[in-house]
């Protein structure tokens, strides 16, 4: 069984320990940002969308952290919780159509090509990060927050 546990931090930061077969194999201090946890929305994202990212290559594995190598999916992957993100800090009121725009220019910036979604996956991802996001909210300080997974 794989899981993710997100700590609620009193600090600058909240953390994130990836659980594999019941041993703690990384942790990750994740700085807080006002909306859930920059890799919270990489679960929210991946999982949604069944994409290879940041947070199923740590689970596999990688242990390189933020200087993973790059890869085709990956990258896309990066650029969506990006510009999801931005979303948030905005609050999450951006029409679907533009967030796939700005997408796609914010892939043309980073020379990466945009995963092939529309405006369909855009609204199933934005909901799973209000779950999250509702769940997150009720967590305290101090207190955990599991979500279990498979890859």
């Amino acid at each position: 069984m794989m899981q993710l546990i997100f700590t609620k931090g009193a600090g600058k930061h909240d953390r994130m320990d990836v659980i594999v077969d019941g041993l703690c194999t990384n942790s990750v201090q994740c700085p807080k940002q006002g909306i859930i946890p920059h890799d919270m929305l990489h679960f929210a994202v991946e999982a949604t969308l069944q994409r290879r990212g940041f947070i199923i290559r740590t689970l596999e594995g990688d242990a390189s952290g933020f200087r993973m190598s790059s890869t085709v999916e990956s990258d896309g992957v990066e650029r969506l919780v990006e510009v999801l993100q931005a979303d948030g800090w905005a609050g999450w009121t951006s029409d679907p159509s533009a967030l796939l725009e700005l997408y796609r220019v914010t892939c043309e910036a980073r020379h990466c090509a945009p995963l092939s979604i529309g405006e369909p996956e855009i609204l199933a991802v934005r909901e799973h990060i209000h779950r999250l996001t509702t769940a997150w909210q009720s967590t305290k300080i101090g207190e955990s927050m599991p979500i279990s997974l498979a890859i």
